[in-house]
């Protein structure tokens, strides 16, 4: 059984090598102050100690589906009572044959597969004020009845080192942690602006098109869940075409 994992010296010696590796090089990229990460909700919510973290195994395995949709459902479950700037960090075990050969295109597909088998495997309602169409502007992705913003990093970027880890990575924050951020709204304003501008520093390309605000007529939220290395993107999202797929194999 897989379970969420809170950080702490005396827990990472519980760690396999791979798991200690993958979050003590999480942590570096958190807290790197000469190249500060661009999140900076995110930074906050690593320095206050409030995301927690998840090891699963290779993404191709469907056992390891099962294994993310049990730390998703844990999650959902409790992840209020973690602080209000909390994600789920998710690190896949990546073995080295994929990382020598898998494209951004690749992990790209790999994470749509992700994502549709997690819905695949969801016992609970669809929220009823989110539509089910990943075409129209306020649908989020949503899991065991709650919503969420999801992120993937992989080892195939390389130009956009905001989308760069060493392994296969989600980071998932629920809803209401946004809402939560987005209610003193000159504040949101000025910490959007600060990492956009991080962003420019940070990444060899420029900040790409697709990102946008939740809500907005010309956005579309599964567009900044996978961006890839350059500014291009697939033009139609794959999520439902995928999860028909999966249906039909059961």
């Amino acid at each position: 059984m897989r379970e969420l994992y809170l950080d702490s010296h005396l827990n990472r010696e519980l760690l396999d090598d791979w798991e200690r590796t993958a979050l003590e090089n999480f942590s570096a990229k958190m807290s790197d102050k000469n190249q500060p990460f661009p999140c900076i909700p995110a930074t906050i919510g690593f320095s206050k100690n409030q995301l927690r973290y998840g090891f699963i195994g290779d993404p191709r395995h469907t056992e390891t589906l099962y294994e993310l949709a049990e730390l998703m459902s844990q999650f959902s479950s409790e992840s209020r009572n973690f602080g209000s700037f909390t994600s789920l960090i998710i690190f896949y075990q990546t073995p080295r044959d994929i990382k020598d050969a898998y494209t951004v295109e690749d992990y790209e597909q790999l994470f749509w597969k992700q994502l549709s088998g997690l819905t695949a495997l969801d016992s609970a309602e669809w929220p009823a004020d989110i539509p089910k169409d990943p075409h129209n502007p306020i649908w989020e992705f949503c899991f065991n009845g709650e919503k969420y913003f999801m992120y993937c990093a992989t080892p195939a970027h390389v130009n956009r080192q905001s989308r760069h880890f060493d392994v296969m990575m989600l980071a998932i924050t629920p809803r209401w942690v946004l809402q939560e951020f987005n209610k003193k709204e000159s504040f949101a304003k000025s910490i959007k602006a600060s990492v956009r501008k991080r962003l420019a520093n940070y990444d060899t390309v420029p900040i790409h098109p697709d990102l946008n605000s939740y809500g907005a007529e010309d956005n579309f939220e599964w567009r900044q869940y996978f961006l890839r290395d350059d500014d291009t993107s697939i033009a139609k999202c794959p999520y439902h075409r995928m999860l028909e797929l999966l249906k039909l194999k059961k």
